[in-house]
Parts: C-alpha cells; structure tokens; sequence
C-alpha cells in the first residue's frame, strides 16, 4: 500500500456472523480504541465495541473506506482527536476533503454506544457513555451535514465488526456478556 492511499493512525450493513477466515489477499487491520484507518486498497478492519462507536466514512467514486473508534463523546482540545466522537469525525472528513471528495459523496455508517455498565439501582437522569457517544455521534453527522445511511447502537451487548474498506460492507457479530 502506498503512502498516497493508505492514511492511517497506528456497502450494506449486515447483522449476522462473519466467518473467522480471512479473505485471500486482503489484509486484516486490527483497529483499537482511539484509532482510525483509512485506505483504497482493500482491506478488512476488524475492532471489538462495548460503550465506543465506530464511524465509517466510504467514497464509492474512489473506492476509499475509513473507520474510526472512538472512546469519549467531546474533544475539549485535549490533543488526542481520535479519542473523541466530534474530533474524529471532524478528522475524517478532512481527510476526504484532501482528496476533493464531497461532503455530500460520502457515506457513512454509525455503530456501537452499548450501555456496558448499565446500573442496577434506576437513575432517571443519568446517560450512559455509549448513550452520549451515540448522541454526540448523531449531532455531529447532522452538523457537518453528512447522510447516515446505516447504524447498529446501543443496547447491552459488544459488538465484533468487521469492515471492508473497498466495498463498504460492514459485518457485525454480537458478544456475548
């Protein structure tokens, strides 16, 4: 992979198992938490979810995918911007943006916000991390007028996904507690 394709920090949405074996001749990329990884080679990014959330971004003009994890709701200007909902999906639009790619050519899809740590005493006012990711996530897609064309969040349990940068398509397997 060249250093022009492949911009890294370290299709359909389906719910159902993604075989464990590796496609021939596509990579995997392991994605951990505050990281982010874009390319158009072909891929396969493969990142574990509980409260964080991941957001892919894909170009079909280019056949360009990026993902993100994200660990915290708001950047306070802390410097880390891939820890961070807003940042990162700041962050990566930029990176489109370097390569003329339209705001409105870009697809993007949301996943993760579990409530992982859900309490066991009702506390009607308080919001969980994976809730505020998701809702941070949610005003920042709108904000930056981005189309959302697919999402799997919240709940109880992780989520497995596995997501390929050259067709878009993203496999989600849940885990159990």
């Amino acid at each position: 992979m060249g250093l022009a394709c492949r911009l890294s920090r370290l299709a359909p949405l389906f719910i159902e198992e993604q075989p464990e074996m590796p496609e021939a001749g596509i990579p995997n990329v392991y994605l951990k938490a505050g990281e982010y990884f874009m390319s158009c080679d072909p891929a396969r990014v493969i990142t574990v979810l509980g409260s964080c959330v991941s957001v892919t971004m894909f170009n079909e003009r280019l056949g360009i995918g990026a993902i993100c994890h994200a660990l915290l709701p708001r950047n306070n200007g802390n410097g880390d911007d891939f820890k961070y909902v807003d940042s990162s999906i700041r962050q990566m639009i930029r990176a489109f943006e370097k390569l003329k790619v339209d705001r409105h050519e870009i697809e993007v899809k949301l996943f993760g916000g579990g409530d992982m740590f859900r309490m066991q005493i009702a506390r009607p006012f308080f919001i969980s991390v994976g809730e505020q990711n998701v809702k941070m996530a949610l005003k920042t897609i709108e904000k930056e007028k981005l189309k959302l064309m697919a999402s799997d969040v919240g709940g109880h349990l992780g989520r497995k996904l596995y997501y390929y940068t050259h067709t878009n398509a993203v496999f989600i397997k849940r885990l159990k507690k």
